[in-house]
């Protein structure tokens, strides 16, 4: 996760404990665990065009039940993380998702949501609020049209505002996720347009990754990418002034664009911010669990490391499972353009995209920096 207006503006103090979509600071590498990313049901009121996981109108045969759910989180304590982060499918369509998240706030952790938001009512809203709840993350995708359209649910993208609001009036910090593809790249404007008009503090861009329903021929171009990060760079200054910040997520060769497109005088800091943050986070700084227990290095993985009904989440992570040792020392791993670049340490790719692609190792199909960039020049 890219903090683009620390990196330009450095308005937001470094805090090494929490992520931004949970405390508003950028999650840099300090003394805890990974951010845990829990898909606590397949089920889903939508069905999203893009959907990584491809939720469905039903639950997954054999989901975690509570009692199994109680132990995760006991487990979970003891890697200290620096938040849990409940997911889906829609994670509210599950019945004890909020008694859930009380009981994962009691035993000290921080917890957020990331939700399509429309089933946010007033009174759920005071529930999870009530739940001690950090943050609610609602995902937008474009204007109403092209959200409802994404969504396959006319009046969607009203129920995910009124949600936003609800949250907002609880007490809970918010923020609109927007995961940019071909069909909604137009929106962008409007969409961050929308976080003046309803004073929501954080904007999140998420950069596609092929998973789940999601695939390449979605994406944007790099061309465009170029063009994107040009307007949201000068975008998040605007935002700043109205006390927005904005993010990018996926996607680590932003933060290099942004080094790149600043004075000379103000690199060396953003480059110790970088290097702090590590790049890529797949099974080094975040695991999901998956509706079933299964351990992925990312949400977007296919593959599982292992079963939290077979072992312990946090003996899973503390093993030397061969996957996550490698993508722990990814480095030495890269081919291509990912294994040439001077800022392979800041970034090293997404693994996933690259595997979808025919090589888990290979470059990273949505790197856009030009190859001077890649050998520290500025064009």
């Amino acid at each position: 996760m890219i903090g683009c207006t620390n990196l330009l503006l450095r308005t937001a103090s470094v805090d090494s404990s929490r992520p931004i979509e949970a405390s508003g600071r950028l999650h840099y590498a300090g003394n805890h665990g990974p951010v845990i990313v829990w898909s606590v049901t397949k089920k889903c009121n939508l069905a999203c065009s893009h959907c990584y996981i491809d939720a469905a109108d039903a639950a997954a045969s054999d989901e975690l039940n509570t009692d199994e759910a109680h132990k995760l989180i006991d487990d979970a304590v003891t890697l200290h993380p620096p938040v849990m982060l409940f997911s889906g499918g829609e994670p509210l369509i599950r019945r004890d998702t909020v008694e859930l998240c009380t009981y994962a706030v009691s035993k000290g952790l921080r917890v957020g949501l990331s939700t399509n938001g429309t089933l946010i009512t007033q009174d759920y809203a005071r529930r999870i609020a009530e739940a001690g709840v950090s943050y609610v993350g609602v995902s937008i995708d474009g204007v109403e049209a092209t959200h409802d359209r994404f969504r396959n649910e006319r009046g969607s993208f009203r129920k995910a505002l009124e949600g936003l609001k609800n949250a907002k009036d609880a007490g809970i910090k918010t923020g609109i996720r927007f995961t940019v593809n071909r069909h909604n790249a137009p929106d962008l404007p409007a969409v961050t347009d929308l976080l003046i008009r309803h004073q929501i503090p954080r904007f999140c861009l998420y950069h596609l990754v092929y998973a789940g329903r999601a695939s390449a021929e979605m994406d944007i171009t790099n061309e465009k990418r170029v063009e994107m990060m040009d307007y949201l760079i000068q975008r998040t200054k605007t935002l700043a002034d109205h006390g927005i910040e904005v993010l990018t997520t996926d996607n680590h060769a932003d933060g290099i664009y942004i080094l790149n497109s600043m004075e000379s005088a103000d690199k060396s800091a953003v480059m110790s911010l970088l290097a702090a943050h590590g790049g890529c986070s797949a099974g080094q700084k975040i695991v999901n669990i998956d509706p079933n227990g299964n351990v992925r290095p990312c949400q977007f993985w296919e593959g599982a490391v292992g079963n939290v009904r077979q072992s312990s989440l946090s003996t899973i992570w503390n093993s030397q499972n061969e996957l996550l040792s490698m993508l722990r020392d990814k480095k030495s791993h890269l081919r291509g353009r990912c294994s040439t670049c001077r800022y392979v340490e800041v970034c090293g790719g997404c693994r996933v995209r690259a595997s979808r692609m025919g090589d888990l190792w290979g470059a990273d199909p949505s790197c856009y920096l030009s190859n001077e960039m890649m050998r520290g020049g500025s064009t």
